[in-house]
């Protein structure tokens, strides 16, 4: 196994390696061309096969022991791998003045970030097979959501429940920062996810495809009695300001969540959630009814 290892161990604070690691597993997520700081055995053996290109993997003594061998395995079996090199190791202290975790466990990754489009987003990631899925575009558009937590638990859900993709418009928290990814259980390093757009470019791009607009709103019908089977962009406003004006007056159609009196609103990530599962549910039962 210690072969697979670069020869020398880290024991420098102001290591470059170390300093890209601190900055990419501390931030807020990253800038264009920085690396995805992945951390965790889980999140980075699922970012490895998922396919996304490895710049460097950082074990301390425990992770060598108890996780390298499984993830190079998982590197080996991805298309991109990860050369010898660039597998680095360094002590349990080093790694934890290094990590963003209170508990760390030893093992975290630096990835090149993945190239998404608009188109990715309102189709939906190919399948292994390359093939696109067909079904009309469920697009769920993070409006200045700040809290990253609410970010990865959109990104996770629109995953779970067939959304073709996210956006998170300027404002919003960076569902590329490892607090979201983590929120996020990975479904942020392999889904389509579009990040810093601006809302006038997004509704005009939105507009062109023929995607019907969607404010989740507190004042509105209820979600299952809105038609959400069609191509739609659901959009989820700030946890306290809401969506912006620009986006209430674009809006096709408005949907809220019934709540029991007393209760004014839900949080951004379950919102979401909720309005997904509602999407879903609709879209399952077309698909029973025409078969």
């Amino acid at each position: 196994m210690a072969s697979h290892l670069s020869e020398e161990t880290i024991t420098s604070r102001e290591n470059k390696w170390l300093k890209i690691f601190r900055a990419a597993l501390r931030g807020t997520g990253p800038a264009s061309g920085e690396p995805i700081g992945v951390e965790g055995p889980k999140l980075v053996e699922d970012a490895l096969r998922s396919g996304l290109e490895a710049e460097a993997l950082l074990v301390s003594e425990a992770g060598e022991a108890s996780e390298l061998e499984r993830l190079l395995r998982a590197a080996g079996e991805s298309v991109a791998g990860i050369p010898r090199s660039r597998v680095l190791r360094t002590t349990d202290k080093l790694f934890a003045s290094v990590a963003g975790t209170e508990t760390p466990q030893g093992v975290a990754a630096l990835f090149r970030q993945p190239v998404w489009e608009f188109d990715d987003v309102v189709r939906g990631a190919a399948g292994v097979d390359g093939a696109l899925r067909g079904d009309a575009a469920l697009v769920v558009v993070m409006a200045a959501v700040q809290d990253p937590g609410n970010i990865g638990t959109i990104v996770r859900s629109a995953e779970a429940l067939g959304a073709t993709g996210v956006v998170a418009t300027r404002g919003s928290a960076d569902p590329w920062s490892p607090k979201a990814l983590r929120a996020s259980a990975g479904s942020g390093l392999r889904f389509p996810v579009l990040r810093g757009m601006a809302i006038p470019v997004l509704l005009a791009q939105l507009r062109v495809a023929g995607v019907k607009i969607v404010a989740a709103s507190s004042h509105s019908s209820s979600a299952a009695a809105a038609d959400l089977r069609e191509a739609v962009a659901i959009f989820i406003g700030n946890e306290g300001a809401g969506l912006p004006r620009e986006v209430e007056h674009a809006a096709d159609a408005r949907i809220s969540i019934p709540m029991s009196a007393g209760v004014e609103s839900l949080n951004a990530g379950v919102a979401a959630s909720v309005v997904l599962y509602e999407a879903a549910r609709q879209r399952k039962r077309v698909t029973t009814d025409e078969h």
